[in-house]
């Protein structure tokens, strides 16, 4: 029998929501960490509690998503094979040659910012170590420019990797990856934030999180902007895309979840909350712990209404 969550047509279920956000909050985390440091913290950036927490989610989400992924496969044992055969007409093999490079990449910027609290751990008992980190901290530049780089593709594959899926008129959209890229700042600043401030310490009035506080809104307003575009797009195409789009926000489970889920719960009541409450109270534990999880909740709901929502019409 036919549900929300189990229907004919259905391929791809929410643990691949789940994948698509953790990675989405791997990339958006790594953006943020690396304006962070190019433009606003000064002194030592590894002393920098929002750094200190991007040094744990970024990898974090790239490696558990990953692991969620392959242990979701039909032979979850054969999944070295994709690893090393790569097909550069499929998405899906581009994606992992992606998702190789932005690891070892970000291990190394890892590395740089945080290499004098790894070579004193070490105690000079590897030189080859303490020796790779000087080297690299000499191309650090090009090296953050290339981890951007990655990141910003990071972010937007997540939404090209569901666009690929042609016989899906709602997925198969170009707007998809700039939606995901954007979804994917707005869950990386919100958790640099909970996990910066709750966890490693971060003063909550300090110059990083004032400027995560200013990145936040434009950011879930340009989201907002990007919405409307993905589905006035698809009413206007006519034919299966307007069905899609209807069936998805026009009423019943999806539609539910999609206004009062991802734009009002995950947008607009984060939205409110910073622009109504005053400056005294943004900067409450309390406050940033609500606000936070909220953003992070809208984000993973977003990401499983369009797997789910995209996935119930077909050509």
């Amino acid at each position: 029998m036919n549900s929300a969550f189990h229907f004919d047509s259905l391929v791809w279920d929410w643990i691949i929501a789940i994948y698509l956000f953790l990675a989405g909050m791997s990339a958006g985390a790594v953006i943020v960490g690396l304006y962070l440091k190019r433009k606003v913290i000064t002194g030592d950036a590894s002393e920098n509690g929002i750094m200190k927490a991007i040094a744990w989610l970024a990898p974090f989400g790239i490696i558990v998503g990953l692991l969620i992924l392959v242990f979701h496969l039909t032979k979850p044992l054969h999944f070295w094979k994709i690893m090393i055969y790569y097909n550069p007409t499929s998405v899906m093999s581009m994606g992992v040659v992606l998702f190789q490079v932005y690891m070892v990449v970000l291990f190394v910027w890892i590395g740089i910012i945080f290499r004098t609290t790894i070579m004193n751990f070490l105690g000079g008992k590897f030189q080859f170590v303490d020796g790779l980190l000087l080297k690299f901290k000499s191309f650090e530049n090009g090296i953050e420019l290339f981890l951007g780089f990655l990141a910003i593709a990071l972010a937007a594959y997540t939404g090209f990797l569901l666009s690929a899926l042609q016989t899906y008129p709602m997925l198969n959209n170009p707007v998809l990856p700039i939606l995901f890229l954007f979804s994917s700042l707005s869950s990386g600043a919100a958790a640099c934030l909970l996990f910066g401030i709750l966890v490693f310490k971060e003063d909550a009035h300090s110059s990083s999180v004032a400027w995560i506080h200013s990145f936040e809104r434009p950011v879930v307003l340009f989201e907002l902007f990007v919405l409307v575009t993905f589905f006035t797009g698809l009413i206007f195409t006519g034919g299966q895309h307007e069905a899609a789009a209807w069936n998805a926000i026009g009423g019943g489970f999806w539609s539910n979840w999609f206004w009062f889920g991802v734009v009002g719960i995950g947008m607009l009541l984060p939205l409110a909350m910073n622009y109504f409450s005053p400056s005294s109270t943004k900067h409450n534990h309390g406050f940033i712990l609500t606000v936070t999880i909220l953003s992070l909740i809208g984000v993973l709901m977003l990401r499983t209404f369009v797997l789910y929502a995209g996935q119930m019409t077909v050509i």
